[in-house]
């Protein structure tokens, strides 16, 4: 085995341990220490693949997107990075739909998170829910920071924004509505996506 097939089979070791600690946990932190201890490589080789936390977080996230969603509307470069995000973000609030079936799905999270009691079980699943959603936010907008629209940091605040925008518009589709909801769903996300871009 030459130095190289060594350095590739560690750079495998490490991603395949850092997605599976995100299957098994989907709050895990993936500490440098934690991953490597769990690759079976030292510390410093996993910074030799990977310099810092967020460009591990980067490469493990885009690994599962790639594998989950292999024809993610992130990818798709004949088309603007602003346009590429709305029509992601639209993802995210589709499910739920509009009218009785987000009102549905409201009553469900109301009852399961608000009102029940909030138990140890009831906070790690949501916990669960919600970095579920900022990991595919993240890894969105590591893809946008890839080529260049967005600058290469931490994308917490970005995130966060995003989520709190994408609440309130699926409370907003449960909610009668008079004007058409598309319509104006439509503008407040590329308000949204537009603010992130322009340096959030």
């Amino acid at each position: 085995m030459t130095q190289e097939d060594g350095r590739t089979g560690s750079r495998e070791r490490i991603l395949a341990a850092a997605a599976a600690m995100l299957a098994e946990d989907v709050t895990a932190s993936l500490s440098v220490r934690a991953v490597a201890a769990r690759a079976g490589v030292s510390t410093g080789s996993l910074r030799f693949h990977f310099p810092n936390q967020r460009a591990l977080k980067d490469a493990v996230l885009g690994r599962i997107y790639g594998h989950m969603f292999p024809d993610d509307p992130i990818k798709d470069r004949s088309l603007p990075a602003r346009d590429r995000l709305v029509t992601c973000l639209r993802q995210v609030l589709a499910p739920a739909g509009v009218g009785e079936q987000a009102r549905e799905a409201w009553t469900i999270a109301y009852r399961t998170y608000i009102a029940a009691e909030p138990t140890e079980e009831v906070r790690a699943a949501y916990l669960g829910l919600e970095q579920g959603g900022w990991r595919r936010i993240e890894y969105w907008l590591s893809v946008l920071a890839d080529e260049g629209a967005l600058p290469k940091e931490d994308h917490a605040r970005r995130v966060r924004f995003l989520l709190t925008v994408l609440n309130g518009l699926s409370i907003e589709r449960a909610l009668p509505a008079g004007d058409s909801i598309l319509e104006s769903e439509t503008e407040t996300l590329y308000l949204a996506v537009d603010s992130v871009l322009s340096g959030l």
